[in-house]
């Protein structure tokens, strides 16, 4: 199949599955037909499929990902040992684990085409991140706590596993507590990361976009926080601070410098 086969193939499947979508028509222009499948992928909620629906989503999501470009770890170049800057979409980063800026459900983002992190994770890895993730919240019975991490596989994705962790949401202003908590998310990856053996991990700018949490400050506690991890444990782990926008790499630029 082609990929524009592959794309018509999983509309089609996903508008099948839900009945109050039988009256969407599948577009001609390429680009809403991407739209369509994201938002279908968006909403979808968690649950098993058909091994032909997961062979020929994994085919479409891996070479959309290539299309995009991978950045592989290897080739990025240190600022300091073990701890790279790197600007670009962590959905495209080989490595051993990226960081998901979860929201407590820990299930994803259901808006279409959001243009958040866990957005852009859940549709890149394929629908079986959220069944695994279902699974995962289901089985701890209740809601996940700010600043705790919780591994998963990363299906589709370059790297191997997500961990996904819970950001302080800010209201109003900062205070102490919100610090702690979003000191307490990389603290929890990094334990997380080395309990499984996991040698390099890419961290988002977890709590500065739909959080609220101030860009600069985030980024001190973020650095602050693995270096003194890394020297209190004698650490090794590989740590990547990944940054979108060019606000959060001046920021870190000059932070690190």
């Amino acid at each position: 199949m082609t990929q524009a086969e592959k794309r018509i193939f999983l509309i089609k499947e996903l508008l099948k599955e839900s009945p109050e979508y039988k009256d969407i028509k599948l577009p001609k222009n390429e680009q809403e037909q991407k739209t369509l499948l994201r938002s279908l992928f968006n909403v979808r909620m968690p649950k098993q499929t058909t091994p032909e629906f997961l062979k020929i989503q994994d085919g479409y999501l891996q070479e959309e990902t290539a299309k995009k470009g991978i950045t592989d770890i290897k080739d990025l170049t240190p600022i300091q040992e073990n701890l790279c800057l790197w600007q670009g979409d962590i959905t495209t980063l080989k490595c051993d684990a990226i960081v998901n800026a979860a929201n407590s459900q820990m299930l994803g983002c259901f808006c279409p085409c959001h243009g958040c992190i866990d957005n852009a994770i859940h549709t890149y890895s394929g629908v079986q991140l959220r069944v695994e993730c279902y699974d995962l919240m289901k089985a701890q019975g209740r809601e996940e706590e700010t600043g705790k991490a919780k591994l998963t596989k990363a299906y589709n994705l370059p790297c191997k596993y997500v961990l996904h962790t819970v950001g302080p949401i800010v209201r109003g202003a900062l205070t102490a507590a919100h610090k702690e908590q979003l000191s307490s998310c990389y603290r929890s990856c990094l334990e997380l990361a080395e309990k499984n053996d996991i040698k390099s991990i890419a961290f988002c700018c977890i709590s500065t976009g739909e959080f609220r949490f101030p860009n600069d400050k985030a980024a001190e506690i973020a650095i602050n926080t693995v270096t003194d991890y890394k020297t209190q444990t004698n650490s090794n782990i590989e740590v990547i601070f990944n940054v979108f926008k060019q606000t959060d790499l001046e920021i870190y630029k000059n932070l690190l410098r």
